[in-house]
C-alpha cells in the first residue's frame, strides 16, 4: 500500500482560486467588494505573522482588507467600541480579532460582541449553535478546511469511524459536529480517555488536535487509516515544526496523511477567505 500525502498547499491554492473567481464576479455583477477587517492587539510575534498572511491572502483573492494594529495597553472598552463600529459598517463583511488577546481583555466578551453575520472565524455562540442543529452559519476555519482536505483527496467520510483526539472549542468539538454532518460515526477523546491507543486504533479517519508533539505513534494507528494532523509544535532547540503525529513512525501504516507544515495549516486561511466571501454574498443579498 502506497501512502498518499495530502497536500494542503495545493488544495488551499485551489480553494483560494475559486474564492478569487467568485469575488471578481460579485464585484462585476453587484458592485460589492468583499472586505475583511483584522484586529491585532499587542505585539505577539506569531500573531503578527498570521495577520500578515491573512493580508496577503486578501490581496490574492481580491478582497479589501482593513488592518487595526492596536497597542498592548488598549482597553477592553476601546476594543469593543471598534468592533461596534465595524459591525455597523456596511462595507465590512468579515471581522476577525486575532487571538490570543492581552491578559486584561476577556476573549469571550470580545467574541460575543462580533455580529454573527460577520463572524468569519465561526467562534460566536450563535455560529456554534447553528452548526449543532444544522442551520446555516459560519464554521470554524480549521475544521472546515479539514473537511475540504478529505473530500478533495477522495476520502470517503460517510459510514466511516472517525476518532478525534482533543476536545477544544476551536477544533475538536466543531470537527466532531462536521464529521457527524458528513455521516461519519464519531468518537471524541481527551486527556481522561481510558486506553487512548486502543480507541484510536478503531479509527478509519484519525484527527489529532491535542497540542503534544509526536504523541500519536504507530500504536495508535489502524492499518490503512487516514491521518489528519492539526498540531503545530515548534521545537525550541531546532526551531523545526512538528505535528501531534510522529510522521515517520506512522507513515507506512496509514493510507493517507497530512504533513506538518503544509497540511492543515494552509487550509485555515483559505477557509477564512471562503467564509468572508460567503458573508459578503449573504450581507449584500447577491445571488451568485
Amino acid at each position: 500500500m502506497e501512502t498518499k500525502i495530502i497536500d494542503g498547499k495545493a488544495i488551499s491554492a485551489a480553494v483560494k482560486d475559486e474564492v478569487k473567481e467568485k469575488t471578481a464576479l460579485l464585484f462585476e455583477k453587484f458592485g460589492v467588494k468583499a472586505c475583511l477587517a483584522v484586529i491585532l492587539v499587542g505585539s505577539d510575534p506569531a500573531s503578527a505573522v498570521y495577520v500578515r498572511n491573512k493580508k496577503r491572502a486578501c490581496e490574492y483573492v481580491g478582497f479589501e482588507s482593513l488592518s487595526y494594529e492596536l497597542p498592548e495597553e488598549t482597553t477592553q472598552d476601546e476594543l469593543l467600541g471598534l468592533i461596534d463600529k465595524l459591525n455597523a459598517d456596511d462595507k465590512v463583511h468579515g471581522i476577525l480579532v486575532q487571538m490570543p488577546l492581552p491578559k486584561h481583555i476577556d476573549e469571550k466578551t470580545v467574541i460575543d460582541r462580533i455580529s454573527p453575520a460577520k463572524d468569519v472565524d465561526g467562534f460566536h455562540p450563535m455560529s456554534v449553535g447553528a452548526l449543532c442543529i444544522g442551520e446555516p452559519g459560519f464554521v470554524s476555519c480549521t475544521p472546515a478546511g479539514i473537511i475540504q482536505l478529505l473530500k478533495r483527496s477522495g476520502v470517503e467520510i460517510a459510514g466511516k469511524e472517525c476518532v478525534i483526539v482533543g476536545r477544544s472549542n476551536i477544533v475538536g468539538k466543531p470537527m466532531a459536529l462536521l464529521m457527524l454532518r458528513e455521516n461519519a460515526t464519531v468518537t471524541v477523546t481527551h486527556s481522561r480517555t481510558k486506553d487512548l491507543p486502543a480507541v484510536c486504533r478503531r479509527a478509519d479517519i484519525l484527527i489529532a488536535a491535542i497540542g503534544k508533539a509526536k504523541m500519536i505513534t504507530e500504536d495508535y494507528v489502524k492499518e490503512g487509516a487516514v491521518i489528519i494532523d492539526v498540531g503545530i509544535n515548534r521545537d525550541p532547540e531546532s526551531g523545526k515544526l512538528f505535528g501531534d503525529v510522529d510522521y515517520e513512525n506512522v507513515f507506512d501504516k496509514c493510507s493517507a496523511i497530512t504533513p506538518v507544515p503544509g497540511g492543515v495549516g494552509p487550509m485555515t486561511i483559505a477557509m477564512l477567505m471562503n467564509n468572508c466571501l460567503e458573508a459578503a454574498i449573504r450581507l449584500s443579498g447577491a445571488k451568485l
